[in-house]
């Protein structure tokens, strides 16, 4: 099956700028797909120095509903919001006092990564942080999901006026154009050995395997038939599961909700905005009724995602009477983006105009 490798190379313009991100995508671009991605043959995407988060995500999320294995490498640096103080990576337009609006999440890769067979997703990243994202890093690390290999090395800030090289991906695509492709561990490792040989220490060095689990595993399963076109299928194993977590933990525990948000993803794939529209809404108010804020992650996510499903309903009836919801929702919870409740007023009035 063909592999995805997914390029993302990305920082600020201007004083902001920490790393030259940009510079080794034309170093990896003269390897090829087949080694990038150590499948026979496969598809790459590049991301260079990307304006708008919503961007990154629409290519991320087709790149992890991909079938066969997905490469990512990625090459920024890392800010954190004022609000939450999670770290995102920095995008062209981001400033320290943007970064909630203009960079991308670290946590949205998490979570468009976790509906994948484990074992099938690794990421190689080469991140510079600020000062007070490397304070940050210091007691919470940055991961992936539990079945994503993560690779590389967050660097600190370089010397004041001084823009750094993204030295650890450059060796790792050096080794790469040689035409073979070591595994991951080694090739992590020579990597390493290059850049320490050349400029000392490396930073926070990132070495986390895929954990693949060794008892039967329900997301492989709902995974293996979503792929195979079996989405009734799919849909009725994640409800099961679903329903038992709701009698073991309760309708709104995150166990429940997490299968919730299974069926939610599975609905999106199988064409069905509405369903996915709907389950999303319901996740969203679940979150909020048990007194999560409004501006939490899940809580974010769960109104974006509702809100993108909505635009995709063909049926006009269907879509004033979601719409509805999804306005009020919106009251509770604006989200990152500017003007998403305009848009949904804006939206339903031209589908009332045709019922």
């Amino acid at each position: 099956m063909p592999g995805t490798v997914l390029l993302l190379a990305a920082s600020p313009v201007g004083k902001g700028c920490l790393v030259d991100a940009a510079s080794v995508l034309p170093v990896l671009a003269a390897v090829s797909p087949a080694v990038l991605s150590g499948t026979d043959t496969a598809n790459v995407v590049e991301l260079a120095d990307p304006l708008e988060p919503q961007a990154v995500l629409t290519r991320l999320r087709a790149a992890a509903t991909a079938p066969g294995p997905l490469t990512m490498f990625v090459t920024g640096q890392l800010q954190l919001d004022r609000r939450q103080r999670l770290p995102h990576l920095a995008l062209a337009r981001t400033t320290p006092s943007t970064v909630r609006y203009t960079a991308f999440p670290w946590h949205w890769i998490t979570e468009e990564l976790r509906l994948r067979a484990p074992g099938t997703t690794e990421l190689l990243v080469d991140l510079h942080a600020d000062a007070e994202t490397w304070e940050y890093l210091a007691t919470s690390p940055l991961t992936a999901g539990t079945g994503v290999g993560l690779y590389g090395r967050v660097a600190p800030p370089p010397p004041r006026r001084t823009v750094a090289s993204p030295a650890y991906m450059k060796a790792l695509a050096t080794i790469l154009r040689s035409g073979r492709r070591p595994e991951l561990p080694l090739l992590h490792q020579q990597s390493l050995a290059r850049i320490e040989a050349e400029s000392g220490p490396s930073g926070i060095v990132l070495t986390a395997p895929a954990r693949i689990p060794v008892v039967p595993d329900p997301h492989a399963a709902i995974t293996a038939a979503a792929q195979a076109g079996r989405h009734d299928e799919a849909a009725a194993l994640a409800a099961r599961w679903e329903q038992e977590a709701a009698r073991t933990w309760g309708v709104a525990s995150e166990q429940a909700l997490h299968w919730a948000e299974v069926r939610a993803d599975l609905a999106m794939l199988a064409g069905d905005p509405v369903g996915s529209c709907r389950t999303w809404l319901a996740i969203a108010g679940h979150r909020l009724d048990a007194g999560q804020p409004a501006d939490a992650p899940a809580v974010e996510s769960a109104a974006d995602r509702a809100h993108h499903q909505w635009g995709r309903i063909g049926d006009s009836a269907r879509a004033v009477e979601l719409g509805s919801a999804l306005a009020e929702l919106r009251l509770r919870v604006p989200g990152r983006r500017r003007g998403a409740l305009d848009h949904i007023q804006r939206h339903l009035s031209r589908v009332q105009a045709r019922v």
